[in-house]
């Protein structure tokens, strides 16, 4: 499953370094900054939570998979940014398997 994201992130940091604006959208993003990143990291979030409540009300759920790639994407846009990758968020998630929810929230403080 993580091949497709560890592919993602490569083409992300390519994108990034090497590629045009005029014609790369992932250059345009970096290009305008971070603060434009993190704006269409907000507006996916947003669209991935009203598609969620519209599959609990009945409506079909591939609008809910489709928001929730763009949310993934621009947050993996916004990770290539900062010079992270899905590969760091993935050795997060490893390092907290096994742990109890509530015990890694509390080693956070918050």
């Amino acid at each position: 499953m993580s091949n497709i994201l560890a592919e993602l992130s490569q083409i992300l940091a390519e994108r990034k370094s090497s590629a045009n604006a005029d014609t790369s959208y992932v250059a345009q993003l970096h290009a305008k900054g971070l603060n434009k990143i993190l704006e269409k990291v907000g507006e996916e979030a947003t669209e991935t939570i009203i598609a969620a409540k519209n599959v609990e009300s009945g409506a079909n759920k591939s609008e809910l998979v489709g928001e929730t790639a763009d949310l993934w994407f621009h947050s993996m846009v916004m990770l290539s940014h900062l010079d992270l990758d899905a590969q760091d968020v993935l050795d997060e998630l490893g390092r907290r398997f096994g742990l109890s929810g509530i015990d890694e929230k509390a080693s956070r403080g918050k």
